[in-house]
C-alpha cells in the first residue's frame, strides 16, 4: 500500500503529526492587523481637523473603526476563498487554518460591534457609519471583478475619516474651516486609488503601468495648495518625507530586478499616516510625534503579520 496515497494511513498520520497553524495568528493574519495604526491615524486626523474634542470619544471611535475594519478584512478573505484557493493558498481558508464558516462569523461579528459603538454618537455619525459599512460589503463582495475597484477601496478610507471628523468638536459644516476634512478624505481617497491599483497586481503577472499610481500624489499637490506662508516650510519637509518613501516604495514594483509589489503596497500602507501627517498637522509636536509613531507602529506590526 502506498502509504503517501490521500486516505491511506500513512497519509492521514502525516495530517494528524502536522504542525496546527496558532489559532491567535490566524485571526491576526485574517484581519490584516499591521494596517490597524493606519486606521488610527485616519480616525486621528479627521478628528483633528474637525477641532478634536472629549478623548473618550477618539478611543471608543478608535474601537469601533477598527473593529469594522478588522471585520472587512475577514470578509474579503471569506468573499475570496476560491480566488485565494488558486492564487494565494496560504491564506487562512484554503490552507485550512479555519473554515470559511467561521470567517464570515467573525466578519459579521466585527462589522456589528463596530456599528454598535458608533450608533452611541451623533445622527450623522451614524449615516456615515451605515455609507462606510456598504462600501466595505460592495468593496469586498465585487473587488475581484469590478475594474474600478480601487475607487471602491478608497471610498472606505475617504467615509472613515468623514466618520472620525462627525464627531470632532466643529463636526462637518459647510464653513471653510469645516471643509478641512473632506478635502482630506478626498486626498487620503486619490492614495488610496494608487495603492489599490497595484495591490491588484500582486496576485497576477500582469503588466504593472506608471500612469494610476500619480494618484499617490494628490497629498503633495493639496499640501502646497493649502499651506501658504509661514505654514509652507513645514509642509515642504513632510512633502519631501512623504516623496522620498513613497519612492522607494515604487521601486520595488517598478526599477527592481525582480519586482516585488507586495512589498511596495505594504510600504504604501505603512506611509497612510505620513498622509495624515501632512494633512492635520498643526505644527504641535505631539501631533507630529504621534503620526510618526503610528508610521513606525504599521512597519513594525508588518514584521510579524503580513499587510496584504
Amino acid at each position: 500500500m502506498d502509504a503517501g496515497r490521500p486516505g491511506s494511513a500513512g497519509h492521514r498520520a502525516h495530517r494528524v503529526n502536522a504542525p496546527r497553524p496558532n489559532y491567535l495568528r490566524t485571526l491576526l493574519v485574517l484581519g490584516r492587523v499591521s494596517n490597524v495604526p493606519t486606521v488610527w491615524s485616519n480616525c486621528l486626523a479627521g478628528w483633528l481637523l474637525a477641532g478634536g474634542g472629549a478623548w473618550s470619544d477618539f478611543a471608543l471611535l478608535c474601537f469601533a473603526t477598527t473593529a469594522l475594519y478588522v471585520g472587512g478584512m475577514y470578509l474579503n478573505d471569506a468573499f475570496d476563498a476560491r480566488f485565494d484557493a488558486q492564487h494565494r493558498p496560504e491564506r487562512p481558508i484554503p490552507s485550512g487554518a479555519m473554515r470559511v464558516e467561521d470567517v464570515w462569523a467573525w466578519g459579521f461579528g466585527w462589522l456589528g460591534a463596530g456599528l454598535a459603538c458608533l450608533f452611541l454618537f451623533s445622527q450623522i455619525t451614524i449615516i456615515l457609519a451605515l455609507l462606510l459599512v456598504v462600501a466595505i460589503l460592495v468593496y469586498d463582495a465585487v473587488h475581484k471583478i469590478f475594474a474600478f475597484s480601487p475607487v471602491l477601496m478608497a471610498s472606505c478610507r475617504f467615509f472613515l475619516i468623514l466618520v472620525a471628523a462627525s464627531i470632532g468638536g466643529n463636526g462637518i459644516t459647510g464653513s471653510p474651516q469645516g471643509a478641512l476634512p473632506v478635502w482630506s478624505a478626498l486626498v487620503m481617497a486619490c492614495y488610496i486609488v494608487g495603492l489599490s491599483y497595484l495591490a491588484r497586481k500582486e496576485s497576477t503577472k500582469a503588466s504593472v503601468r506608471y500612469w494610476p499610481c500619480l494618484f499617490l500624489a494628490a497629498p503633495l499637490v493639496l499640501a502646497f495648495i493649502v499651506n501658504p506662508g509661514p505654514h509652507q516650510s513645514r509642509a515642504v519637509v513632510l512633502m519631501l518625507v512623504l516623496t522620498i518613501w513613497m519612492v522607494r516604495c515604487l521601486a520595488f514594483a517598478f526599477w527592481t530586478p525582480q519586482r516585488n509589489i507586495g512589498r511596495s503596497v505594504a510600504g504604501l500602507l505603512a506611509g497612510i499616516p505620513l498622509v495624515d501627517w501632512l494633512s492635520a498637522w498643526d505644527g504641535s509636536w505631539w501631533t507630529g510625534l504621534t503620526f510618526a509613531a503610528l508610521f513606525g507602529l504599521a512597519l513594525l506590526f508588518q514584521r510579524f503579520v503580513p499587510a496584504t
